[in-house]
């Protein structure tokens, strides 16, 4: 009986790739070294995944990924331009940065899924109006994200305005 049982299918489901001081990834299902680009492709692959420091355990995917992310940046026409990027860093450190992170994978994800629809709708030639159905409900669901970001900003707010107003000893 494998104790695989108990676990949640993405973690049975999920490859273990481990990176060694010489900077060398191995893939243990299967059993050899692989590259940076192989990674991309699990990726691409929607296959589920994890990064590890051989020695640590340490979980290093995000640095593998934000790897990834760099050398596509460099190669061609990026998606990532220097004023977005500046923004992003400002973000760093900020009282926002958790509603940002949360608000741009939720818009990634609805971009992601609106393509989707828009690849399966253009297959089957589908008529116009139905693509300007889904132009619509893409546009209305990033709104939503985006009120969703100023809602939680102006609890943020209200709250270190309350926390400020008592350090100050001000009473509403």
């Amino acid at each position: 009986m494998s104790s695989n049982k108990h676990m949640p299918p993405d973690e049975v489901d999920r490859r273990i790739i481990k990176k060694y001081p010489n900077r060398r990834l191995y893939d243990t299902k299967l059993s050899s070294y692989i590259a940076l680009s192989d990674i991309k492709r699990l990726v691409m692959d929607h296959l589920h995944f994890v990064v590890v420091d051989a020695k640590t355990g340490d979980d290093l995917t995000r640095s593998i990924l934000l790897q990834i992310i760099l050398e596509e940046e460099s190669d061609g026409a990026p998606i990532l331009t220097e004023r977005m990027l500046a923004n992003i860093i400002r973000f760093y450190g900020h009282a926002m940065q958790s509603f940002m992170g949360s608000y741009l994978e939720k818009n990634v994800q609805t971009f992601m899924d609106f393509q989707s629809q828009l690849t399966r709708t253009t297959q089957d030639q589908a008529p116009l109006s139905l693509m300007h159905g889904m132009v619509g409900r893409y546009v209305d669901q990033s709104t939503l994200a985006l009120t969703e970001m100023q809602v939680q900003m102006q609890e943020q707010f209200k709250k270190q305005t309350d926390q400020m107003m008592d350090v100050m000893r001000l009473k509403r």
